[in-house]
Order: C-alpha cells, then structure tokens, then sequence
C-alpha cells in the first residue's frame, strides 16, 4: 500500500505528532507512512 497526504492514516498521524502526543520518531515505518507524515509536517511548519 502507497500512502499519499490524503490517505486517512497520514492525517491520523499528522494530528498526532502536531499535537504533541507522538514524537516524528514514533511514527512507524510501514510502506511510505513516515515519508509521507514527514513531508506534510515539514510542509506545515515552513
């Protein structure tokens, strides 16, 4: 499975590690999931 910014869990994690409660580090590597939450994160902060 390809994940894309758009995928559900992307925005399950994304909310997760804006709010605090995980840390970009726990986000498990499962298929492109980090990549993809890290690229949307970093996207976000800039």
């Amino acid at each position: 499975m390809t994940f894309t910014k758009d995928s559900g869990l992307v925005k399950v994690w994304v909310s997760l590690v804006m709010a605090g409660t995980y840390k970009l580090e726990q986000v498990p590597q499962l298929s492109n999931l980090k990549t993809v939450v890290t690229e949307v994160i970093n996207r976000t902060a800039a």
